[in-house]
Order: structure tokens, then sequence, then C-alpha cells
């Protein structure tokens, strides 16, 4: 049974690369469907008041083996933004991931499934503006029904984290928690 779940997670995790590698279309283009070029704005931080939490964001890309990067446990109070999503206020799936908790403390994210709809989520972004969202749902998925295309092709702001119980057996949470947010006014200055 155990050896039956870790395929069905390797599976899992090559659905959701194909997704995000299809959504981010990397790799050659015509002239009538290129993208412009990514801009160099950045997110930089991100607040969210109702958990008193203000967090630096870094860029996350993804792994040799095709998964999407996370933060590293040593910075816990560190938020990232998976760079081949949207920059946060501008059309598309933005994304942001970051920690529940470390060995030994909460991390950045340990209060994430307090979220309500209707709270406030900002960004602020290395041009200065700050995008405001709005949680419009918080949920907790198994792992092997992690909804990739909702969280990486659909607009919106999604922030990531584990959630649920632990299975001390594989060291990992069996959950994610995930924050959907829509943007409710354009990006202004900070």
């Amino acid at each position: 049974m155990a050896e039956s779940t870790r395929w069905t997670r390797i599976v899992a995790a090559g659905v959701i690369t194909g997704l995000v590698l299809f959504a981010f279309r990397p790799g050659e283009k015509d002239e009538e469907t290129a993208e412009p070029e990514r801009s160099s704005v950045v997110p930089r931080s991100l607040d969210i008041p109702a958990l008193d939490l203000d967090a630096p964001l870094m860029k996350l890309g993804m792994t040799d083996d095709g998964e999407v990067e996370l933060p590293p446990y040593d910075k816990p109070s560190t938020a990232g933004w998976f760079e081949h999503s949207a920059v946060p206020g501008d059309g598309g799936a933005s994304v942001i991931i970051g920690h529940v908790d470390t060995k030994t403390a909460p991390a950045v994210f340990y209060k994430l499934r307090q979220l309500r709809k209707g709270q406030k989520i900002l960004v602020e972004r290395s041009d200065g503006k700050v995008a405001e969202y709005q949680v419009d749902a918080v949920e907790q998925v198994h792992k092997d029904s992690f909804p990739a295309r909702r969280v990486y092709v659909e607009d919106g702001l999604k922030l990531v984290t584990c959630g649920g119980a632990f299975d001390w057996k594989e060291h990992e949470y069996r959950d994610n928690v995930i924050v959907y947010a829509s943007l409710v006014a354009p990006t202004r200055h900070a």
C-alpha cells in the first residue's frame, strides 16, 4: 500500500509539472503568439493584517526533477513567489508558497488556515506598487488531490502551505492548505 501511495505522488507530481509547463509555455514561440518579455518587477513582501503577518518574499523556480521549489527551511519567516507565475497585481495566476512550521517552531504560514473570506492580502512589488487582494476561499486538500490547474492556471493569488495530519512515516503533512484571493483594486503606490 505504501508503494502504491508513493507512485501516486510521483504521477501527481508529473501531472502538476506538466500543467505548470503548459500554463507558462516555456520554449519557442512564433511571432504571432510570442508574449512580451517578463518585466523585471517582482513581489517583495507579503502583508496579511488579519494574521499580523509581514514577510519578505524570495523567488522560487523549479527543481532539477521538475518540482516547484520550496523556500529553504533555514528561512522559516520567508515565503516564496513562484517566478513562473504572474507578478501579483498583473493578470493571471500568482502563486506564493510558504512553510507551516519547521522541526522546532512555527513558520511564516503557520496561521494561514485561519484566514476568512473577505480578509485583505497585500503584496508589495519592486516597482513600489502594492497589489491588494481579498480572500475568496480557504481549502484543505489531500496532496494526492492537489488542484494544480486551479492553483497554477486560473487567475488570482494563491497562497499554499502544508496542513492536516503529519505522516511520521513519510515525514510530511498529508494535506495542503490553499488560500484563493482576487485582486480588488488596481495596484497602487505604497
